[in-house]
């Protein structure tokens, strides 16, 4: 039975059959089941929306009541600042009204004034028209009486008035003067006379010539040489004047330029030594002895720079402050007077508290100048503030170069310091001689300035010319118009005139009275 294929197929089918009726139960089932999960979702979310559309409503109506009450309240508060304003505006207007209404009162009254006002006016004028013929009345019946017209009287008054007044001005600027000079004599006398205590200085007054000694006269045959070559070399390559006379085992050397002459006498002297004269020999020696005068500038430049302690000078300066050692002013070595100048300024500014490097610096370079002045062209004051300005000098050494002769008037303490240790350097004893023409041509112009001026009857000159006494007039010069004419002379000196230190001018009035008796 069990082996049967009809079984087999049969049992087969109804497998089949189970599982298609079991299949279709349980798709039944299964479909029921979603069926009612979904209408439970349907019904949630139905639920859902009409709680959110419940909610949107309630929302709206709680925004729209917020809104009304908002657009409540700010027309409210709309209101009030209207009302505030027309109640500003209708005040303001009652102000203007009210200034309107003063305006007009106050116009009325300043009508009524200027009518009150043009009655007072044409009133004073007819009695002012009476003062003035009152008044003209008087004054000819007052010089009728007098004598005076009123110009001359008027003259007479103001001339009266400006004698008062000059005297006045004449005896107050005598007083200031008395005291300005007491006061700052006697300050500048201690100044001076600390710093010149304190720099010593020699003086030695050079010329124009220098003397160089021979072994024997036949040596002056051999420096004139076969037809006077060896002399006309040596001249053409020193640019010096060599004198051979009468003058017993000597030659003299004459040259403006102690440079050149310096030059000529070492070349000169060592030919002497050598023996050997000729031209070739002494174009030798006169190249050597340039070169040790180079080396000679170079020297004293550092000693100078050394002696004064100022230092971080550019090396061209420091080689032209060498070359003053050849450099003389009226008989007065130039470097030697530059480091006296330097010593004195520091002195003067270290009592007067100042920068005394500073000092030091300008007075060892306010005569640089010199140094080139027979090269360039100008004065040795341009020279110098040249020659500051280029090797990047400071404003206040600059400045003091110019200034130290008065040229420019000096602005800085430092430039006055170097003016007055200039001063003190030339006017001690013995540090300058003056050609005796010229030191009388400065006394004639100073007794001619001084007799120009009205009112002088003599003058002199005395004290070497550091001093002019006057006698004047004393029908022509009051004793105010003495202290006026002692100022204008001053100045007219001042401007007119050149000289080293200063001028006291002293004026002097004679009265006599006279009388016989009998």
């Amino acid at each position: 039975m069990f082996t049967d294929p009809l079984f087999w197929i049969i049992t087969a089918g109804v497998a089949v059959v189970f599982s298609v009726v079991f299949f279709i139960i349980g798709s039944s089932h299964r479909r029921k089941i979603a069926e009612k999960a979904i209408g439970s979702a349907e019904e949630e979310a139905k639920r859902i929306v009409n709680e959110a559309i419940k909610a949107a409503e309630n929302k709206k109506r709680e925004t729209l009541i917020e809104t009304k009450e908002e657009i409540h309240k700010n027309r409210a508060e709309f209101d009030r600042e209207m009302k505030e304003r027309r109640a500003e505006v209708q005040k303001q207007e009652r102000r203007i009204t009210q200034k309107e209404e003063t305006l007009d009162k106050k116009y009325e009254t300043l009508e009524a004034k200027e009518a009150t006002l043009a009655e007072k006016i044409a009133k004073t004028e007819k009695a002012s028209e009476e003062v003035a013929l009152l008044k003209r009345s008087q004054l000819e019946m007052l010089e009728k009486i007098s004598g005076y017209t009123a110009e001359e009287a008027k003259r007479d008054l103001i001339s009266a008035l400006e004698s008062e007044v000059r005297h006045e001005y004449a005896m107050r600027i005598k007083d200031i003067e008395d005291q300005f000079k007491e006061e700052s004599e006697q300050k500048a006398r201690e100044l001076l006379s600390l710093a010149i205590q304190k720099c010593a200085a020699d003086h030695v007054a050079e010329a124009t010539v220098s003397v160089v000694p021979l072994p024997n006269d036949e040596m002056k045959g051999r420096i004139i040489g076969r037809e006077g070559r060896n002399i006309r070399t040596l001249e053409t390559l020193t640019g010096v004047d060599l004198i051979i006379d009468d003058t017993p085992e000597a030659i003299t050397l004459s040259s403006f330029d102690p440079v050149r002459r310096e030059i000529a006498r070492l070349s000169l002297e060592k030919l002497i030594a050598d023996g050997r004269i000729h031209p070739a020999r002494i174009e030798e020696m006169v190249e050597k002895a340039r070169r040790e005068v180079e080396q000679v500038i170079k020297q004293e430049g550092d000693r100078a720079t050394f002696e004064t302690g100022v230092h971080g000078i550019n090396p061209e300066i420091v080689r032209l402050l060498g070359k003053l050692r050849f450099r003389t002013s009226y008989g007065q070595n130039v470097l030697m007077h530059s480091i006296e100048v330097s010593h004195v300024a520091g002195l003067l500014a270290a009592e007067l508290g100042v920068d005394i490097m500073m000092a030091k610096r300008a007075g060892l370079l306010h005569d640089i100048g010199k140094a080139v002045d027979h090269e360039v062209e100008g004065s040795h004051i341009s020279i110098g503030v040249d020659i500051a300005k280029k090797y990047k000098e400071c404003e206040d050494v600059v400045h003091a170069i110019e200034a130290h002769h008065g040229d420019v008037e000096a602005r800085t303490v430092i430039a006055c310091l170097v003016q007055a240790a200039d001063a003190i350097s030339a006017a001690r004893p013995g540090a300058r001689r003056e050609n005796l023409e010229n030191y009388i041509k400065r006394l004639e112009k100073l007794e001619e300035l001084s007799n120009s001026f009205p009112g002088v009857e003599r003058s002199y000159a005395i004290q070497a010319g550091r001093e002019i006494r006057i006698i004047v007039k004393p029908d022509e010069v009051n004793d105010d118009e003495m202290i006026l004419l002692s100022r204008d002379l001053a100045k007219k000196v001042e401007e007119e005139l050149d000289y080293p230190g200063q001028i006291k001018i002293h004026l002097i009035r004679e009265t006599r009275a006279i009388e016989f008796a009998k």
